[in-house]
């Protein structure tokens, strides 16, 4: 085995950015109009949209942050990873077919009706900065794994990782990012299966044995005692019930999440999208995932705590041999390229159709595309910039913690308005406004008072305080704020239109 990057390896990785850069050319042009480059013409199949959703699910974080939790605690990942089986699959049940019908222009363009055009506008605005943040985390990822993988410094991976991923999103839009999807997602396969293989190798060769029967049974010997345990330390089951709930309220409103649900064929492909999800994210974690936990038995010098986040790439180095390292590295990009791709382009989306049409008013279809374009590349720059700070903000902290943190601030307060107002008819307009202001504005005030009560910015105190009060002020905006004649009307209108089947 060669644990150094060798010329195949960056030939391996070359030869990925052409394809990619390939696609996205040669969607550039396909895609003349806003409505193409964004996917309005819901002409997707649901195996494409399905592949996308799942690629756009996880990213290189994941492999940090959970290949971290893996080595550390075990099993635990898994039992994570798998809360967002019931939480995709509680989304196809109810909101799948709703999304497709109520988000026609872009994921939130529903609000304007359903609630009134200025949350829509407020929401916008406000889902602007979650959507850097998400993206920042996974770029944050990439760049940890190809530093570390290949040897480059920090500030210029995530430079270079993020530059590529805006071009061919710039390039191609939706269409160009569903392809890639598909591409990255069989890259990922083969890494999947293949380094598992030669950790079961490397573990057999530990007693001089052979063959990865063997290799599991020096593995299950070795391992530290409550491995296999679904809960340890922090991770306790009440945690989990607040990360499922945070993953739940993330796969549900994400923007390219219900981009890809609108984006389907039919109402039908829009639910069998959601189930192959499903069986992907069901099948997936312990594969993905066994390399991290047998690394905790074949790594001769054990990680340190705060180089934990670096786990994935160590163990790649010490286990592939010439031009695999490429491939794992390539299967890195593959994960955060297509969820970032798919969440530029949404957040470009809501950028173009709620921000810029509503100053623009008589933009033409060639405008429209102009601005969608740099909508990404201002998307792209954005997102950079913010990983740089959160690279030195970091430390040696917890990635999973660490964002769950930050989402439960603004995640409750943005996420139950959307999924009330297209399930519940008795919420009146003005009390969508209500709890999204009132929910963010608890939740700062609590993170401010956390400095001098720490505990208070846990995740889960938080994610209760900002989703109680988001829930409260629904309901209390709905009595205080109850609906005129016409408001009534229009919600009539709104509803008759979610229970009426549509096609395209």
């Amino acid at each position: 085995m060669n644990n150094t990057v060798a010329v195949a390896d960056y030939g391996v990785i070359a030869l990925f950015f052409a394809v990619m850069i390939g696609v996205g050319a040669y969607y550039s042009r396909k895609s003349k109009s806003s409505e193409e480059f964004f996917g309005n013409d819901r002409s997707v199949s649901w195996w494409m949209s399905g592949t996308s959703f799942y690629m756009n699910s996880f990213s290189a974080l994941a492999f940090v942050m959970y290949s971290a939790l893996a080595y550390k605690y075990g099993w635990v990942s898994v039992t994570v990873s798998w809360l967002s089986v019931p939480a995709v699959l509680i989304g196809a049940w109810f909101l799948a077919v709703r999304w497709r019908r109520a988000a026609t222009g872009s994921p939130i363009d529903y609000i304007a009706t359903r609630y009134t055009p200025r949350m829509c506008k407020m929401l916008a605005w406000l889902g602007l900065p979650m959507q850097f943040l998400d993206n920042s985390f996974k770029l944050l990822a990439i760049g940890t794994v190809v530093g570390v993988g290949l040897g480059f410094p920090l500030f210029w991976a995530i430079a270079i990782s993020g530059a590529i991923i805006v071009l061919y999103t710039f390039m191609g839009g939706l269409k160009a990012a569903l392809m890639c999807d598909f591409i990255q997602f069989l890259v990922i396969l083969v890494v999947v299966f293949t380094l598992p293989v030669l950790c079961l190798d490397k573990l057999a060769c530990m007693d001089g044995g052979s063959g990865m029967a063997h290799g599991f049974k020096v593995f299950l010997d070795k391992v530290p005692d409550g491995f296999f345990n679904f809960t340890s330390g922090m991770y306790d089951w009440m945690y989990m019930f607040i990360a499922f709930f945070l993953v739940f309220l993330t796969s549900s409103t994400n923007w390219p999440l219900i981009q890809r649900y609108a984006s389907t064929k039919s109402e039908k492909d829009a639910k069998k999208m959601a189930y192959l999800v499903c069986a992907l994210l069901f099948v997936g974690p312990p594969l993905f995932f066994f390399p991290a936990m047998a690394a905790r038995v074949f790594l001769t010098t054990p990680i340190a705590e705060t180089e934990l986040n670096s786990v994935y790439a160590v163990l790649c180095r010490a286990v592939l041999p010439t031009g695999m390292i490429g491939m794992v590295i390539a299967a890195m990009f593959s994960a955060t390229m297509s969820s970032l791709a798919g969440n530029f382009n949404a957040v470009a989306m809501v950028m173009t159709n709620e921000v810029y049409a509503k100053i623009d008013r008589n933009a033409t279809p060639a405008r429209k595309m102009v601005a969608a374009r740099v909508a990404t590349v201002l998307t792209g720059v954005m997102v950079i910039g913010l990983t740089f700070v959160m690279q030195y903000a970091q430390g040696a902290k917890d990635l999973f913690d660490l964002s769950n943190q930050a989402f439960s601030v603004f995640l409750p307060p943005i996420a139950l308005p959307m999924i009330a107002g297209v399930l519940f008819r008795f919420i009146s307009k003005r009390a969508g406004m209500t709890a999204l202001v009132g929910g963010i504005a608890i939740g700062l005030i609590a993170f401010a008072v956390g400095g001098w009560y720490p505990v208070i910015r846990g995740t889960i105190p938080m994610t209760w305080l900002t989703s109680i009060s988001t829930v409260v002020l629904l309901i209390a905006g709905t009595y205080i704020f109850p609906d005129r004649a016409d408001e009534k009307a229009e919600l009539d209108a709104f509803f008759k239109k979610l229970s009426a089947p549509i096609e395209k």
